[in-house]
Parts: structure tokens; C-alpha cells; sequence
């Protein structure tokens, strides 16, 4: 059941909708179970294997699987309200993982599958995770941090080739009952916890609930042309470990009984990509800029076959020459979006009903209210600037940052939500990005917080005091940098930069690692020993010769 109607104009599809959420619901039934009830047999999950061989599940088989699962979580102690980390990439572990989760009560954790040692930690270790569910690849960052996650009892292995200490998932499974009754839930009972990275420290927990999944329905069917169309199946590159993979694709397409294709690239290749869109007949997905960036270099698209019905993308600002190139290429208007993930999905572009404007992030989605306001939480007039911000109460927002009150409290002003980006609207009420104001680095549509990277770099042997920031990168929208004060008789050599860049990409991710290194003798600080970043941005800008 589509919660849009399918009309002409934007503001008349605005005007016909309303939130509809019921006090009662609970996510894995909207996504799976009530699928399996009425059209078993449709396929709901394809899995494409590297060895080109693929794996179809239908709707009665991942209702019967999450139900296994559940009953295999609950045989080992896991109850309401308890939280389950899921380190692994797109399979149908993940996905029953997380339905499975949703019918006990418990809580979700998506986990990168490339997080290293200390990314892990934090994350498992301050949202008190009693189960981490996984593969065999990464045993051996679990166990380097196993007496540092007291509240960790169980270990579950997905392919069966774990130690002791470690349960494997599918004998388990085996063993399980496929009938289960989903727990009863308040659509603002906890349901998942998606970790962002914010300006200082460590990342922070945004605790979303039932609601949560309605929240998102709206902007999943605005931004992909009124979704669910005949023959609609949905794929994104995007790991489903971020709430774009999760909520924007796999669980925004279940909720209509849209089948999704899992693949588990070891690194996005456009080529591939572009393949296996073709191979499995895709016709909706979300691609980050950077992907499609990559994807531009390659000649002659359209002989692929790829036969594309619509292309959302969000994560770093799209220029005319991207949507341009994305028309000649697909045929298809690329639908830009914006949200995070305290608040995903807010504003839109539906090029069905509404004309683009290149560059701007779209109109508000129905049932969302979005402004631009100053800093007494007033709304501006159009084409000022000022913070964009979205109207409490709304299903899509957080529940609340996890174990951390006073980081919520700080996300408000008043009744508005704070996005911590500026921007503007114009006088047909388009949004328009300016800037941050905060130091959250964009690149390759991954939101990465300095505080992190800087946090890592002091431990290693060699550096005093570090700060990172995003300088400009035409292919990845920024890249990270970061400035060393190293220790009293080290030397800023090629070898140092080389280990310093290992040391970040092992511990965190490859995707925070640091592509430049600058050695420094100081950095600018606040009267009270704050790193000034704002003046590193600033002396950067002043390097960039001026068009």
C-alpha cells in the first residue's frame, strides 16, 4: 500500500498526505511478515555470489528464517529491549538479522563490515551489545577486543568456521522452531541504532523506533517516482550498514514487498556495477555521487543494457554536468535527496511532478516541515541563509542520541531540530546546501567526524597532537587531511606518513584514513586547548588558486 497518491503536481501530493502512524506497530512485520501472508511465494531477496551464481529467496522463507532466527536468539537469553550487533555486508544474514531483532524486542546495530579494532569497540562497548553477529574475516578484531565489551556473551558466526567461544548461526538455526509471534511494540519502543559521526569525540548513537520505517516511506516513494511500479527491484552499492543501505533501500523497498538484490563487492567497480544492474534487471537504485562519478569514465553506458527506472542520489551536492550526464547515459532524471541520520529523508527532488533545479537538494517531502532559521530559532525569508532545520514531532526523528542526554538536548532549538547544515530556500521553496557548521568531513557521501580520526592518530607512538579536516577533491567531494605535531625527536619521513596512514586505516576504517599528512610544528588552539579548525580550513582555501 503506497502512503503517497500518485498525482500531478507537487503541492497537490503535499497537500493529499498526512502521517498515519499507528501507537502500535512493529517494523518486521511491515517489511516481512505481512508479505509472507499474502504473497508467499514472490521472490522478496536476491543474492548474487562472486562466482556469478545467485540465491532467490521468497517472502514465506525469510518470514520462516528471521522466525528461526528469533527463536535462536531467544534460546540464548536475548530479550526486549537488548542490544545486537550485525558486522556484516549485504546477505541475507543481515537482513533476517535485523528483522529477526525487531521481532523479539531487541535492537539492531548495523556495523561496518570494514570497521578495524577501535571503531568496533566504542560502538559495542558503549551501546552495551550482548550479541554480535558476523563472519569468520572478522574473529580476529572481535577476540583483540573481547575484554574490553564486558556486556558481549554471545559471538555468532555466519559460515560456520568459528573457535571456541563462538556459535555457528546456521546449525543453529537448523535446530530452531520456524514459528514465532512477534512481540508486541509501541511505535516508539527502540528498534535500531545507527552510530554518526559528529564534530568532537566519538561518534554518537541515533536511537530510532518502530515509527522510524513509516517516517522514511514518504521520501522512499517521492524520490523514486512514486515506488512500488511494476517490476520495481531495488540495488545500491551502499553497505547496509549505514542508514542510506538499510532504511533508504532494503527496508524502504520490503516495506512494499519490492525485491533487493544483495552483492558483496569487495570494492565498487563501475564496470561491475553497471554489469550486475544489467544481470539482474535493476530498475531502481541509490548511488552515491562518487559512484556515478566513477561510473562517468566509462565509455558507451547504454550498450551495458542497463534499463534503470529511477536513480536516487544523496550524500555530496549534484551539479548540472552530473545530471546531464546521468540523462544521456540511463535515460533517467537523477532524483537528489537530503537527510541524516538523526532525521533521514526530508527533502527531495520527484522529477515526475516537480521540474529540476541543478544543484538544488529538492522541495520538503510531504509530511515533513523543513525551514531555513537564524540562531533564535525564526524562520528567514527566502534566499537567506541560515541552518536548515526540521519541525518536532516527526517519525523519521531519533528518538534521542543513545546513553548521551545532552547531546540531544543540544540537537534543539526549541521545537526545531538541528541538521547542523546551512542552506538556504528560494522563492519556489527549493533547498539549497551552502555549508556546514560544524567539521564533519563529506567524502565519497560518507559523513566522517574529525573528533574520531583525531582520537586514533594521539595514540600512535609518534604524534603529539593532530587535527583532521576535508579539503576539496573533484572525484570525492572532500578528502581528509590531517596536520601532526609529532613527539620530540621524530621526523616527518615518507615511512612515518605511510605507517600513520596503516595505523588510521586498520583501527578505523579505510575510509577515514588520512590521504594527506602535514607535519607541523603547531596547531592553532582556543584559550582553552580546542583545536581551531575552522583556521586550518581557512589557510587551505587560501592555497586554492582562484578561478
Amino acid at each position: 500500500m503506497r502512503v503517497l497518491k500518485e498525482l500531478n503536481e507537487y503541492q497537490a501530493v503535499r497537500d493529499a498526505y498526512q502521517w498515519d502512524i499507528p501507537a502500535r506497530v512493529n517494523m518486521a512485520y511491515q517489511v516481512c511478515d505481512r508479505h509472507a501472508e499474502i504473497i508467499p511465494d514472490k521472490i522478496g531477496l536476491i543474492v548474487a555470489h562472486p562466482d556469478g551464481t545467485q540465491r532467490d529467496y521468497n517472502w514465506a522463507e525469510l518470514a520462516g528464517l528471521s522466525n528461526k532466527m528469533a527463536n535462536f536468539l531467544k534460546s540464548h537469553g536475548i530479550n526486549r529491549g537488548e542490544r545486537i550487533g550485525i558486522l556484516l555486508s549485504q546477505c541475507v544474514e543481515a537482513a533476517i538479522s535485523h528483522v529477526a531483532a525487531w521481532k523479539i524486542g531487541a535492537v539492531s546495530i548495523p556495523l561496518f563490515s570494514l570497521f578495524g579494532e577501535e571503531a568496533l569497540s566504542f560502538r559495542l562497548n558503549d551501546s552495551g551489545a550482548k550479541v554480535i553477529i558476523t563472519e569468520s574475516i572478522h574473529l580476529t578484531k572481535i577476540e583483540a577486543i573481547r575484554d574490553q565489551l564486558p556486556e558481549l556473551k554471545l559471538i555468532v558466526v555466519i559460515d560456520g568456521e568459528g573457535s571456541d567461544g563462538t556459535v555457528d548461526l546456521w546449525r543453529g538455526l537448523e535446530q530452531a522452531s520456524d514459528h514465532f509471534e512477534i512481540l508486541d511494540t509501541a511505535a516508539t519502543d527502540p528498534a535500531y541504532i545507527v552510530y554518526t559521526s559528529g564534530t568532537t569525540g566519538n561518534p554518537k548513537g541515533a536511537l530510532q523506533g518502530h515509527r522510524s520505517l513509516l517516517g522514511h516511506m514518504p521520501a522512499v516513494e517521492f524520490f523514486h517516482d512514486f515506488l512500488p511500479q511494476t517490476d520495481d527491484l531495488m540495488w545500491t552499492p551502499a553497505d547496509w550498514a549505514w542508514i542510506g543501505g538499510l532504511m533508504n533501500c532494503l527496508m524502504g523497498a520490503w516495506f512494499h514487498g519490492v525485491p533487493v538484490l544483495a552483492h558483496r563487492a569487495p570494492k565498487y567497480d563501475p564496470k561491475h556495477a553497471l554489469e550486475l544492474m544489467a544481470k539482474y534487471k535493476v530498475r531502481n537504485t541509490f548511488m552515491p555521487p562518487t559512484a556515478l562519478k566513477l561510473m562517468w569514465a566509462i565509455p558507451d553506458i547504454p550498450s551495458y543494457g542497463v534499463n534503470l527506472r529511477t536513480i536516487a542520489c544523496a550524500g555530496e551536492p549534484m551539479g548540472a554536468e552530473l545530471l546531464d550526464w546521468g540523462r544521456k547515459s540511463f535515460g533517467v532524471t537523477l532524483n537528489e535527496f537530503y537527510g541524516q541520520t538523526e532525521c533521514n529523508l526530508v527533502v527531495a527532488n520527484c522529477q515526475k511532478i516537480m521540474p529540476i533545479k541543478p544543484g538544488s537538494m529538492g522541495r520538503p517531502i510531504p509530511g515533513h516541515y523543513v525551514a531555513v532559521i537564524n540562531q533564535d530559532g525564526h524562520e528567514v525569508p527566502a534566499n537567506t541563509v541560515g541552518q536548515i532545520a526540521v519541525r518536532a514531532p516527526d517519525p523519521v526523528i531519533m528518538l534521542e542520541y543513545w546513553n548521551n542526554p545532552q547531546a540531544t538536548t543540544d540537537k534543539y532549538i526549541g521545537e526545531w531540530l538541528l541538521t547542523g547544515d546551512q542552506g538556504q530556500i528560494d522563492e519556489d521553496g527549493y533547498f539549497w546546501f551552502v555549508g556546514r557548521d560544524d567539521d564533519v568531513i563529506t567524502s565519497s557521501g560518507y559523513r566522517i567526524g574529525p573528533g574520531e580520526i583525531e582520537d586514533c592518530l594521539t595514540k600512535h607512538p609518534a604524534v603529539s597532537l593532530a587535527a583532521a579536516i576535508g579539503v576539496p577533491d573533484k572525484l570525492r567531494t572532500e578528502i581528509i587531511k590531517v596536520f601532526i605535531k609529532l613527539i620530540p625527536g621524530e621526523n616527518g619521513t615518507k615511512e612515518l606518513e605511510d605507517d600513520i596512514r596503516t595505523f588510521v586505516r586498520t583501527r578505523l576504517s579505510p575510509h577515514e584514513y588520512p590521504r594527506v599528512i602535514e607535519f607541523i610544528e603547531d596547531l592553532p588552539l582556543t584559550s582553552t586547548g580546542k583545536i581551531m579548525r575552522k583556521d586550518l580550513r581557512d589557510q587551505e582555501a587560501a592555497k586554492t588558486p582562484k578561478d
